[in-house]
């Protein structure tokens, strides 16, 4: 009985480990997510910039995680479940690499996505890990491991045949409200020192800059409209002068994968 009973212990004993939970994941915050407190602010920032800079010319992205522990999991199994949530790449172009530290466990991962297999191979992913993240990690430098990481990858990258990326927003449309707001807030002071005559100046100069800025008779006239109409509702009373409406643009920022697949492509080492 005893010895069925060992048996039948030892049998089990590998299913331990599945009773405990996997690590949370990381909430994709930046380019770069530090949980254990090692990088400094201006590393970071130094990071961020340079990923920025990739995406804006390549198009394909790169995140950075350092997290203490991927226990009870394997490094492997985290990095092929944090790159399905976070979908770093663009999709369809699937671009993306993750750079996974666990710093305790003293691992780490170059997890690349299916379109940079051909660009980054197991074998280049590898040797990055070998060549410059051990010796630095060992060093303590996390940050120089990681400078120079960076920098082998954006040049494998470089060198792909990847879609351009999209456009940056054309910001033309914000300088035009500004113009506008700015000629509305000039003819209802004119209008109120002049009355009606110095808001039809002012309106009409709103129009002909309309004009030279669009080239257009009818966007002159809308603008000349707006002007005029809305320098009564202005100085019409009703107290409280020019309200902004609550905050433009957020500027939050932030950053999210671009809807990128992975494959467990990629290499894994420790120091």
């Amino acid at each position: 009985m005893l010895r069925w009973l060992f048996a039948c212990f030892l049998a089990l004993l590998p299913l331990a480990g599945w009773s405990a939970d996997p690590v949370a994941l990381p909430a994709l915050v930046e380019r770069v997510v530090d949980s254990t407190g090692t990088l400094s602010a201006e590393d970071q920032a130094g990071l961020v910039a340079r990923l920025s800079e990739l995406e804006q010319a390549k198009g394909a992205q790169i995140a950075i995680v350092m997290l203490p522990t991927t226990q009870p999991e394997s490094i492997e199994q985290f990095g092929i479940r944090l790159a399905e949530a976070w979908k770093i790449g663009r999709k369809g172009v699937d671009d993306g690499v993750i750079v996974i530290v666990a710093k305790d466990d003293r691992q780490m991962r170059i997890e690349v996505g299916y379109g940079l297999e051909g660009a980054i191979p197991d074998a280049i992913a590898k040797r990055i890990i070998d060549e410059q993240m051990v010796p630095r990690f060992r060093e303590g430098d996390f940050a120089g491991g990681l400078r120079s990481t960076v920098e082998l990858l954006a040049k494998a990258i470089d060198g792909e045949p990847l879609p351009a990326p999209k456009d940056q927003p054309d910001d033309s449309g914000g300088a035009s409200d500004t113009l506008l707001f700015v000629a509305i807030f000039v003819a209802s002071i004119a209008r109120a020192l002049f009355g009606i005559a110095g808001s039809l100046a002012v309106s009409a100069l709103a129009g002909w800059l309309a004009w030279m800025s669009f080239g257009s008779v009818i966007a002159a006239l809308i603008a000349a409209a707006i002007t005029f109409g809305a320098s009564f509702l202005r100085s019409g009373g009703g107290g409280g002068g020019w309200h902004s409406g609550g905050g433009g643009r957020s500027g939050g920022g932030g950053f999210s994968g671009g809807g990128g697949s992975f494959g467990g492509g990629g290499a894994s080492g420790r120091w």
